[in-house]
């Protein structure tokens, strides 16, 4: 199958394990440091993201886990402790990482603590197949079938699954906040009215609804090398980013004349302004995540077709299978509802989320209500410093916060 920019989404995977050679300074600092972040990885592994990340911080933080209809157990983590009245805000990571991602900054600097400071219910999803959501009613992760899903079961089945469990603690409206593949979750679930009846405000950082103009040219090297084997070398099973088929496929990716992967950070995701070494140092101790392979094809089709699609699957019969026609059906963006208090921001220097692109998302929404819709965008920011940018508090959160205290 031709999937264009397919490797692109694989190579994504190059940030994580070449982190030394990419971020100077990244395997400088103090033997304390060192240490304290060691310490992090191993409380991470044995007890969770809130006993490493959230709780050393002087946070409260559950750790939850919630079922979805298809049996997957997800791991969520909810900081803050509730409270009568707190308005609850649901976090949902970008593919390849988990919820431990919002958390490599400073608690000043750091999205759900800075929330949770701001008098919210803070709850962080965390998608199925990452290290703490790798749990089912009746599979094991070594079975392939655990792992044949795409992006398109995260929005029937896992934002779902935590939204109703939120909604039934709280008894309140949700405000979302995702980044990445999490805008994409979201968009795609309310373009089908899912979610509508629990929203009260989302918060859509660096979207990625539509992929055509990705600034990188690793994906069309990436594609032309090795498009026609990726199916047969992964399957429909667990895409891990450290497992040996996907090492080997990066060995060969960057020994392709023109693949720049002396600075692979800025050619996959734009020339981040405001990443430190220690934070990115720390971000690769607990990342990368596998997620399944299916889904790293899925958003291929997204970039290849250039149109926001449900999966795929290649022949007449088994897409009228699963949809009863022979193509996949669209997510259709302008039935997402005019009156959703909505807030996009994104970023100039962003090499996944371009500009072109969240044009093209806009004008989806165009007849959205006078008010209810804000775009804020901040030329010198690319993908990643929404998440981890020493300076989003300033520039994102604090927004994000203010519109949705607009919205009580």
């Amino acid at each position: 199958m031709a999937l264009r920019s397919l490797a692109f989404w694989m190579v994504m995977v190059l940030v994580l394990v070449l982190v030394v050679a990419l971020a100077p300074g990244a395997v400088e600092g103090s033997s304390r440091k060192l240490l304290a972040q060691a310490n992090a990885v191993v409380a991470a592994q044995a007890y969770g993201i809130c006993n490493a990340l959230v709780t050393v911080h002087g946070y409260q933080c559950q750790e939850i886990t919630v079922t979805t209809d298809d049996g997957y157990i997800l791991s969520v983590q909810r900081i803050g402790g509730g409270g009568t009245g707190k308005p609850p805000v649901i976090i949902q990571h970008g593919v390849l990482v988990d919820a431990a991602a919002w958390l490599m900054n400073s608690p000043d600097k750091t999205l759900p603590l800075i929330l949770a400071d701001s008098g919210f219910d803070v709850w962080m999803a965390n998608s199925r197949g990452t290290r703490f959501s790798r749990r089912h009613t009746s599979m094991d992760p070594s079975n392939p079938k655990f792992w044949n899903w795409s992006w398109d079961e995260l929005v029937a089945h896992d934002l779902p699954a935590v939204f109703n469990y939120v909604h039934g603690q709280t008894k309140q409206k949700i405000n979302y906040v995702g980044h990445s593949l999490g805008t994409l979750l979201a968009l795609a679930s309310l373009s089908e009215g899912k979610l509508v009846d629990q929203l009260k405000s989302v918060a859509l950082l660096s979207p990625i609804a539509y992929l055509t103009h990705m600034s990188t040219p690793i994906g069309a090297v990436g594609a032309r090398l090795f498009a026609g084997e990726i199916t047969t070398a992964f399957g429909f099973a667990e895409f891990d980013p450290k497992g040996e088929p996907v090492a080997e496929f990066l060995d060969r990716l960057c020994a392709t004349p023109g693949v720049p992967c002396y600075d692979i950070l800025s050619v996959l995701t734009g020339k981040n302004c405001c990443l430190n070494a220690s934070t990115v140092d720390l971000f690769l101790d607990h990342q990368p995540q596998p997620t399944s392979t299916k889904t790293m094809v899925h958003l291929s089709q997204v970039v290849r077709n250039g149109v926001l699609m449900k999966y795929d699957y290649g022949r007449f019969d088994l897409n009228y299978m699963h949809y009863g026609s022979f193509s996949a059906p669209h997510y259709d963006l302008s039935k997402i509802p005019n009156n959703l208090p909505m807030f996009i921001t994104y970023g100039g220097q962003d090499a996944l989320s371009d500009e072109h692109d969240v044009s093209r998302l806009l004008e989806y929404l165009k007849s959205h209500d006078v008010g209810k819709l804000v775009v804020d965008f901040i030329h010198e920011y690319a993908h990643a410093d929404f998440v981890m940018g020493i300076n989003a508090k300033d520039l994102v959160y604090n927004k994000v916060i203010s519109f949705f205290n607009q919205q009580q």
